[in-house]
Formats: structure tokens, C-alpha cells, sequence
């Protein structure tokens, strides 16, 4: 038993047992990740408090208030009850107008935004009569309100135009939501408008963070956005027909039609299902930051394993191949120095930038192990030479987090050719031989080592 444990393949084995129990202070490295994003998160929330959240804007909504009889069992006269109906524009129109900075909290820092938001809505006349004598219920036209939701209303800055069939309006504050979102109100007679459209011009100022939304509340749904951020993220239920992107900034043009979402041009509010399909139909822009150093230093970490493996590798062959002892003491030491560097790469990543941090971190641990193991291997060359393959694998390691689309093949090749050359290197080794121990060599005859004249 004594004797196997002697053998090169024993040899492997407590290594590929050091890199597995490397894995612990890699997973601890993780959670530092994950808390430090929680801390940004926090930070961005502290942001929007007093700035304004991801914000959501849609147009004005007629809701009409209603009274309906309803049976009572076990009683002659029936009971009233209230309700309400909400009937959307025929057309709507939106052109927004962002301007984007930048806002910060501690270290962390977010975009936030101004917009400039221009609404122009029109309701037809027969659109609002049609609705009026649909099923029973019984419509207060001189309770009428145009509901317009907004998603943060700590983000209203201004309401610089508001026009009601060019007559100015105000809003009024409301405890009454549409879907998810808080609304502001304007009063509106309907009894005195009887057969006739209505036109609604809104323009108005909203900040803010991260991301701004639209809903499509209407027939025929036409928005223009701008703004001078150059890397936006379209999401939610539609992609802009058109758009363009540079330097300078981005502008988009959505066009949406009421056939493209799943609730139709009016509902009662008993109508269940409205509410999800509202949240649903969501569609606009978030201001996505490309250099997200928390999600780069998780990209890094999750090759963690497999570049401590890949320098044991290197340590093991050169003990094999130049029949020199390193012992597993040794090996951990330098595993310990390569977690550290996901450490240092968060810790300064936070400060100067993911590119720097990288440098920097990497740099640190190149010359520490490189130097290490010209102190292990007795041999300046080989230390060099391990330097040099370290700092191989750190730039590789850079590579496949910089390419977000290709990282998975360029990860797969990297591997591949990393077990041939393994196999390459060891295939004349006896794994069933005893691991050579050689005479102690000296730092001045690196030469003689490492197979030089």
C-alpha cells in the first residue's frame, strides 16, 4: 500500500483531490459576487427612491363609472351596484425625447433618465356610443374620468401641456389603478359630448432609472423614442419595426395595432384576466450597461476549476517530465494564490473597471506563482516558463469572458486541445512507476533541468 502511494498515479489522484477541494474557496468567492450585486441592487433602489423607478407610460384611458341591477336572493327590489368601463383610444401616438446621465450611490452608479414624453390620443364618437348601450348596465357620463397610468409617480416632474379638445385641463391625483400602475385623472363630462370625438394632447416630463415602458391603449398605436445612450436593450411584448443605433445614441419606431395583444378596445372592471394581459403587453427600452463587472467576475469564476486544473497540470508534468518533487502542500499554496485572484479581480474591478482589474489582478498572480516556482522547481526557467503558461491561460481566460456569443465554442476548443496536449506529454509516462526523486538541483544551472546546454 505504501508503495502505490509512491506511483504517479497516486500522484494524479491527491491532485485532482486538491483542485476538487479548490472548489470551496471558489464557491465562497461566488457568494461574495452575489452579495456585492445585492448591494448594487440596493444602491440603485436607494437611487430610484428619489429619482423615480423603471418607469411604464401609457395613453389615456376612458373609464366611465356604471350602476347595474342586480337580484337579491330572498328579496323583491333589487340592490344597485357599481362598476366601472374602460374603453381605449382609437389612435395614440407618443413621441419620447431621452435624456440620459448618470447617478450614483456609494461605488455603484446607475443611468437614469428625463423624458420628454408628447401623447396625443384621439376617441371616436361612435366608439364611446357603442360602448355606452352595451349589456345593462346603467353609464354615469357626467362621472367620467381619462385615466393615465404611470408606473413611478415619484418620476412626474412636469406636466407642461394638457388639452382636452384644445381646452387645458389638470390632473388629479388617484387611489384608482389601471392594471398594475398608479393613474392620474381628468375630469371629463361625457353628457356633454354627446356624438362627439375626443381629442387629448398631453406633453410632460418623467425621470426615471433604468428602463422606460409603454402600453399599447389603443386601436392603432404609433411611438417614436430617442435618446444618447448607445446601448439599448429593446424588450418586452414587441420589437421596434425600425431603429438605429450609434455613437451618439439610438432612436426606434414602434407601430402596433390592437390585433397584436390579447385584451380588446374595452372591459368591464369585473373582467378577469385584463390586468395580466395589461402587464403583458409592455414593450420599450432598457439602458443596459455593457461593461457589468459583477457579471463578468461570475463568468470568470465559473472557469475557476478548470484553470486551477490546468496549472496543477502544468506543475505535474513539469515533475514528472524533468523528474522533480513538488509536494502537495505546495500545490495548495499555489491553488490558494489562483482563488485569490477572483478576489482581487472583484475587490479592484469595483473601483477601476473590469479591463484594469483584470491586468492588474492577473499580473499579481503571474509573478507570484512564477516566482514560487522557481523557489519549488529549484530552476529559473521553469518558473519563467510556468509564469508564461499562467499568464497563457489568464489571457484565454479573458477571451472567453470577453466573447459573450462565442464563449461556449471557444471554451469547448480551449479544452480539447488541452487534453491532447495532456495526452501528447504523458503518453511515454509509466503510471504504474514510483515517482522519481531527483538530486537537488541549484537556481545557477537551470540549464541542466530543463533539458538546456
Amino acid at each position: 500500500m505504501g508503495k502505490w502511494t509512491q506511483t504517479v498515479t497516486a500522484k494524479v489522484l491527491g491532485i485532482g483531490a486538491l483542485a476538487l477541494l479548490m472548489t470551496i474557496p471558489l464557491l465562497q468567492v461566488r457568494e461574495l459576487v452575489s452579495e456585492r450585486q445585492q448591494l448594487r441592487s440596493d444602491a440603485i433602489s436607494q437611487i430610484a427612491q428619489g429619482w423615480g423607478g423603471k418607469q411604464v407610460i401609457g395613453g389615456p384611458v376612458l373609464v366611465v363609472p356604471t350602476l347595474r341591477q342586480v337580484a337579491v336572493e330572498g328579496q323583491l327590489t333589487p340592490r344597485w351596484q357599481t362598476g366601472s368601463e374602460s374603453v381605449l383610444a382609437d389612435a395614440l401616438k407618443q413621441d419620447v425625447a431621452m435624456v440620459v446621465t448618470r447617478r450614483s450611490y456609494g461605488i455603484y452608479s446607475a443611468p437614469v433618465f428625463v423624458a420628454t414624453v408628447k401623447i396625443a390620443a384621439q376617441f371616436r364618437a361612435q366608439d364611446v356610443a357603442q360602448y355606452r348601450h352595451a349589456g345593462d348596465a346603467s353609464w354615469q357620463g357626467g362621472k367620467a374620468e381619462l385615466r393615465l397610468p404611470i408606473g413611478d409617480l415619484r418620476g412626474l416632474q412636469e406636466i407642461s401641456e394638457l388639452r382636452v379638445n384644445g381646452q387645458p385641463a389638470r390632473f388629479e391625483s388617484s387611489a384608482d389603478r389601471l392594471g398594475h400602475w398608479p393613474t392620474v385623472v381628468v375630469p371629463i363630462d361625457l353628457d356633454t359630448l354627446v356624438d362627439q370625438p375626443i381629442d387629448v394632447q398631453i406633453v410632460l416630463k418623467l425621470a426615471g432609472t433604468e428602463a422606460l415602458q409603454l402600453l399599447p391603449l389603443a386601436r392603432s398605436t404609433d411611438v417614436t423614442m430617442r435618446a444618447p445612450w448607445s446601448d439599448p436593450g429593446f424588450i418586452g411584448a414587441a420589437l421596434p419595426l425600425e431603429h438605429s443605433i450609434d455613437a451618439d445614441g439610438f432612436s426606434a419606431h414602434w407601430h402596433l395595432l390592437d390585433l397584436n395583444r390579447s385584451y380588446g378596445q374595452h372591459w368591464s372592471d369585473g373582467d378577469a384576466g385584463v390586468r395580466d394581459a395589461l402587464q403583458a403587453s409592455t414593450f420599450g427600452v432598457q439602458l443596459y450597461q455593457p461593461v457589468d463587472v459583477y457579471q463578468r467576475n461570475v463568468r470568470a469564476g465559473k472557469y475557476g476549476l478548470l484553470f486551477i486544473a490546468m496549472t496543477f497540470v502544468a506543475f505535474f508534468l513539469f515533475e514528472v517530465l524533468k523528474r522533480l518533487r513538488v509536494h502537495p502542500v505546495q500545490y495548495l499554496l499555489v491553488g490558494a494564490a489562483l482563488a485569490t485572484f477572483y478576489v482581487v479581480l472583484l475587490a479592484l474591478s469595483e473601483q477601476i473597471g473590469f479591463g484594469p482589474a483584470y491586468a492588474l489582478a492577473a499580473s499579481a498572480v503571474v509573478l507570484m506563482v512564477g516566482g514560487y516556482a522557481m523557489a519549488v522547481l529549484r530552476a529559473r526557467r521553469a518558473g519563467a516558463l510556468l509564469g508564461g503558461v499562467l499568464g497563457l491561460i489568464y489571457a484565454m481566460l479573458y477571451g472567453l469572458i470577453a466573447a459573450e456569443q462565442y464563449a461556449l465554442l471557444i471554451g469547448a476548443l480551449v479544452l480539447l486541445a488541452t487534453v491532447a496536449l495532456m495526452m501528447y506529454l504523458t503518453r511515454r509516462i509509466d503510471w504504474y512507476a514510483s515517482i522519481p526523486t531527483a538530486a537537488p538541483a541549484s537556481a545557477e544551472a537551470p540549464a541542466a533541468i530543463m533539458g538546456g546546454s
